[in-house]
């Protein structure tokens, strides 16, 4: 009897043994379980915050593009102002002044020096006039007020400028009023 009690004690101990190794495996894989999840988990959150640096790189960019092009033209409503001014002194200074002892024309020499001071701090600020008498219509820079029919010219071809186009760096403020060969 005894032999067969030590037979049942170490299946007993057997069975004991094997089912805490059991336990020990299923702990295991729970455990690789959750290490996945937490794997996953942290993988999610570092492509999280991969695209959201990102998105704070792209809008900096944007940022900054945007108030690069904001300084760039920062000035373009005062030279839109001034413009209407510097068209009034040409007209101004076309008048006759080949006598300049009468007071008419010491006062058109004074206007003549005024318009040359502002055209010169305009350019200084990239205020550049629109060549266009002569030139080829373009209606990027030109606005077609008026047609004639000239067969001796080209086609397309500017015949007389009514006002002035500007361009402030490389965009242009105001298109050149003019009329155009048929």
């Amino acid at each position: 009897m005894d032999e067969k009690k030590e037979i049942i004690k170490d299946k007993n101990k057997k069975e004991k043994k094997e089912h805490k190794e059991k336990q020990k495996e299923e702990k295991v894989e729970l455990t690789k379980e959750e290490v996945l999840s937490m794997n996953k988990k942290i993988s999610d959150a570092e492509e999280r915050f991969l695209r959201a640096q990102a998105d704070l790189i792209n809008y900096r960019k944007r940022k900054d593009e945007e108030v690069a092009k904001m300084l760039k033209y920062a000035n373009e409503e005062l030279v839109l102002e001034i413009l209407p001014v510097l068209d009034n002194f040409e007209r101004a200074i076309k008048m006759d002044d080949d006598n300049l002892e009468d007071e008419v024309s010491k006062f058109l020499s004074g206007m003549k020096m005024v318009y040359a001071a502002l055209t010169s701090a305009l350019e200084k600020f990239d205020v550049k006039e629109i060549e266009s008498l002569g030139k080829k219509f373009d209606p990027t820079f030109h606005q077609a007020v008026m047609t004639e029919s000239v067969e001796t010219k080209e086609k397309e071809i500017i015949l007389e400028v009514y006002q002035k186009g500007y361009m402030l760096k490389d965009k242009v403020i105001r298109p050149a009023m003019v009329k155009v060969n048929k």
